[in-house]
This record gives structure tokens, sequence and C-alpha cells, in this order.
């Protein structure tokens, strides 16, 4: 098959890409260039660039058009018509994040925040959760059922460790700068499903070219929930191991970690929500029990990172509220720029959290 894969660069498509390399015909958007391989094309663009998307569209026939791109909704109105035109089986990144609160196992018929949600404010907002639950809508009410839907929740890879809310960059950087992690003392005892990036690929291989996936929504995720405790207990265990590093943990209560966590409505409705997923529809495509397990994958993958750590720029304004907290300080030696040192000393001794 000829497969297009937009935005195919991240934890779960680079997987994608290798499981389908060696039996398909594979064109990979990335803004970057890259070089070729075997069967696989990249096509140097920004996937966001209507112009851009409409070209690699009508000077290919496309069967299947695998789609990872964030879009705001008035972007993807733009888009998904034409994405249903043009192939065979438009499959769409959807998220788990979409889903209320739910004190039961979550299905794919489970209520959405966008059909039961009362805060106005949220409502209005084109917040994460809700623009994937409005652009699932748009799918659910075309002409042409021709379109799957996937709902990853939380992947975990060699280069991407989450820690509720937060990224590598904003607590196992500090760990390993010797500072403290400030996390939330809620969400510790929240239930989550962290699933590996690689099993989760393996899942949306299995519902590509499949008849029987058209039309459907699936969830793609381990079966082994975990409290984030636990998972924090997993970091530091293989940090204690690797680097003989000991992490102090700072728990602080929901209004304070508000204030040094961007993502307000990814917090309250999601990360402090539990989140268990049923599997038994992707079940039938591929044996979701086979999928990595949650402490022996995270272990693998940061024992391949700490092996050569590399971290995206740092929130160094977010560092200064931490370290206010904790009362550490930051050398000024690793803060890169004139600007970010001004901005963590203007944060850390002058503004209030």
């Amino acid at each position: 098959m000829k497969i297009l894969i937009l935005g195919g660069t991240g934890a779960m498509g680079v997987h994608l890409v290798e499981l389908l390399r060696a039996n398909h015909q594979l064109f990979v958007t990335s803004r970057r260039q890259q070089a070729e391989h075997g069967d696989v094309r990249y096509l140097q663009g920004d996937a966001k660039d209507l112009l851009f998307i409409r070209k690699i569209l009508q000077v290919q026939s496309w069967d299947v058009i695998v789609d990872f791109m964030v879009y705001t909704t008035a972007e993807f109105e733009e888009r998904y018509a034409l994405f249903l035109k043009h192939t065979a089986q438009y499959v769409f990144l959807s998220s788990a994040r979409v889903y209320a609160d739910q004190h039961s196992i979550i299905k794919e018929n489970s209520p959405r925040l966008l059909d039961v949600s009362t805060d106005e404010a949220y409502l209005a907002s084109d917040e994460y959760a809700l623009a994937k639950a409005r652009q699932e809508n748009r799918l659910y009410n075309a002409e042409q059922r021709n379109w799957t839907i996937i709902r990853p929740y939380i992947t975990y890879s060699e280069n991407r460790f989450q820690l509720g809310v937060l990224e590598k960059e904003e607590w196992l950087y500090r760990a390993m700068k010797g500072r403290t992690i400030v996390f939330s003392e809620e969400m510790m005892q929240r239930f989550t499903t962290l699933t590996y990036g690689f099993d989760v690929a393996r899942g949306i291989a299995k519902v590509i070219g499949n008849s029987a996936s058209l039309g459907n929504t699936y969830h793609i995720t381990g079966n082994a929930p975990a409290r984030w405790a636990q998972v924090l207990n997993v970091y530091l265990t293989v940090l204690k191991q690797k680097l003989n590093l000991s992490p102090k943990i700072m728990l602080v209560d929901t209004a304070v970690f508000l204030e040094i966590k961007r993502g307000r409505y990814q917090i309250l409705y999601d990360r402090l929500y539990d989140r268990r997923f049923d599997n038994q529809r992707i079940n039938a495509l591929i044996a979701v029990d086979d999928f990595r397990e949650l402490q022996s994958g995270l272990c693998a993958c940061m024992d391949v990172f700490l092996r050569k750590p590399s971290f995206l720029a740092i929130d160094w304004r977010k560092e200064a509220q931490k370290d206010r907290l904790t009362r550490e300080v930051a050398s000024l030696s690793e803060i890169g720029g004139v600007k970010n040192k001004l901005r963590y000393l203007l944060y850390r001794y002058i503004k209030n959290v």
C-alpha cells in the first residue's frame, strides 16, 4: 500500500514507520530534511501548511493517511474532508484525554468532557481534549465512513518520560542537577496508564488496511494501570541504580502546583482523574497482554536515555518558581542566554510564586 504519514517523526510515528516500511511504500512529512531509507520517502514541509498538504494530496493517490498532527478545530475543519476524499482510509490520532471523570473502566463509548462538562469557561476554549472531541465529531458526522479514530493515552519512549503533567525537562533535568522534584500530592495517588510508544504503533499498524476498522474508534493502551507514586518510584530506582542519585521530592497541594505548571485544564480534567481503560476492541486485532510491562519498559527506556541524556529547552521561569519553593538555586552557568538568566533571577528572588 501507499501510505502517507503526517507528522511521523514523533514517539509513536518513528516506530510505526519501522513497522510498516518492509511491506509498504511510505511517505512521511517532516519539517526537517531527512535522508531517505529504502521505501521510506520524506516530504520536507510543514504539515500544518494547507497549501503543502493540498499539493501532496493531489499529486499522489493514497491508500492510507495516518495523521499525528495536532490541529485547532478551525484547522481541522479546513482539512478533514480533503483527507477523506483523497484516501481509502484516514487514521486520525485523537486522545484518551477526551474522556470525562469516571470511576469505572473507560470504554470507547464512555462520556467525553465535551459532552458532559458544565464548566462554561472550559467549554468556550479549544483546549486539547475538547479540540480532539470536536474533531472526532466532524468525522462521526461525515458522509464518508473511511476513517478510523485512535485514542492513545500517555506514551513513553527512549526520549520521553512523563511524571503527571511534567515532561522530563521539568522533573528529570532537576533530579540530574541535584535539585528537588516538585510534584502534586493529590496526583501521586491517581491511577494512570502508560504505554510504550512501540506498542501503540503496533496497534495502529493492525488497523491500517483493515476494512473492519473503518468507522470505528479504538483505545490502544496497556492493561496495567499504576498510581503516579508507583511510576515515580520506578524512575527513582533507575536513577539510584544508574547514577547513584537519590533526588528529594517535595509534594505540594493542587493550588500551588497549578501556579508552577502550565496546563491548568490538563491537570484538573485529566491527570487528577483515575485513568484505566478497556482494551477489548483493539485486543481483537492485537494481544494487548503482550504489550511491554510498565516497570521493565520504563527501566529499559531510561537506561537508553541516561547513556546519552538530551533535554529540550528548559522553562527557567518555572524552574525559578520551583527553586523558590525548595530554597534551592540553579547555577547560572547552566542557564543559556542573558534573557534566561535574568528571567530566572527575577522569578527566583523578586516575584512571588
